[in-house]
């Protein structure tokens, strides 16, 4: 049997060159400190089938969210890469949002916008403000999409702001950010009854991606991430789920090809259907990348 084709739907890209990422100060991430361009990520999934990729946005400094959308979508125009697609970066809770698309909205290669909610300058309930709202409603109206990548014991805001924009598509960024670590489970009922709430509203997908980064390095096994991830394709059901690799935030505890095996040994007992939803066809069908 041939290999399965992957789609990546989360493809991360940085050159520190061109891009500031404050981000990248925060303890225990020295590994990132440096450029990661897409020889780089070529290099690191050689092994894997990536067919195609869409890129996601690294919460570079505000100022320069524009210079990267247009960076990355130059990317996505040529056809030495696997770039398909782009979600950008973009401040929703600012009343110039509108004018910031202006620009992107009709390209084809952009396929939605992210906004980081969990970073500490972001309180909770961010995304419920009226200007979020109506602006996150605006993406709805251009065809875009929003990844939702915040807390797990928020989850349930998630919840108000999918049901205010009903005609807005949504993602759950890394299976909703919820730990492996045995002694980070304090928000687990939170996250699992807001995942559950998640799950019923049509317009949303769940992302399988990022959890491998709560992993611990070098002592860690596939065992270790089946109980979140299961949970998370039993919820949302083989429809409403896809693959994304979140390189080279996975190298703080694993390669790209260790994360991606890992996950298809999690899944190797569904069925062929199930997985190629999971892997690729699902990715295809939402990002419109056929």
């Amino acid at each position: 049997m041939n290999p399965m084709p992957v789609i990546d739907t989360h493809q991360h890209l940085w050159d520190l060159d061109r891009f500031d990422l404050p981000w990248l100060e925060l303890p225990g991430i020295d590994p990132l400190r440096c450029s990661f361009r897409m020889d780089d990520y070529l290099e690191a999934t050689q092994n894997c089938q990536i067919e195609k990729s869409v890129y996601m946005e690294v919460n570079v400094h505000p100022d320069l969210q524009q210079q990267e959308a247009r960076s990355v979508l130059e990317l996505c125009s040529r056809d030495d890469n696997p770039m398909s697609g782009a979600v950008i970066g973009g401040m929703p809770g600012e009343a110039g949002f509108g004018k910031y698309l202006e620009e992107f909205a009709g390209n084809p290669f952009v396929k939605g916008v992210r906004t980081i909610l969990h970073d500490s300058d972001r309180p909770r309930g961010m995304c419920l403000q009226p200007q979020f709202k109506q602006n996150i409603k605006l993406l709805g109206e251009l065809g875009l999409s929003f990844d939702l990548c915040m807390r797990p014991s928020e989850i349930q805001d998630a919840v108000e702001l999918v049901d205010a924009c009903p005609e807005t598509r949504f993602i759950i960024d890394h299976c909703g950010n919820m730990s492996v670590q045995p002694d980070q489970q304090s928000d687990r009922s939170a996250w699992e009854a807001g995942m559950q709430q998640m799950a019923e509203r049509p317009q949303v997908i769940c992302k399988i991606s990022g959890i491998i980064a709560t992993a611990t390095k070098g002592n860690w096994q596939p065992e270790d991430l089946k109980q979140n991830i299961d949970f998370c394709l039993d919820t949302f059901g083989e429809d409403h789920i896809f693959f994304g690799g979140d390189w080279p935030v996975c190298t703080l505890t694993s390669s790209y090809e260790s994360w991606l095996n890992a996950l298809k040994w999690i899944v190797q007992d569904r069925s062929e259907t199930f997985q190629r939803k999971l892997f690729h066809d699902n990715a295809e069908a939402f990002y419109r990348l056929g």
